[in-house]
């Protein structure tokens, strides 16, 4: 269980937006999403491979 602590006048806005932001941190809807349909583990090192090279052809273009 996440605990936010809140601060003596702060906004309950921006304690809001912290909590938000942790619960994002901690991957758990993601996890849940990937967890819902079995990929093979083929299929996923090939999508990592993919995804390693597109950013590695970012970097390079930024590069140059």
């Amino acid at each position: 269980m996440l605990i936010i602590p809140i601060k003596d006048g702060e906004n309950i806005d921006r304690a809001l937006k912290r909590y938000k932001r942790k619960f994002d941190r901690t991957g758990v809807v993601r996890q849940l999403r990937s967890r819902q349909q079995f990929t093979k583990p083929s299929v996923v090192r090939r999508a990592q491979i993919q995804k390693a090279a597109y950013i590695q052809g970012l970097r390079d273009a930024e590069e140059n």
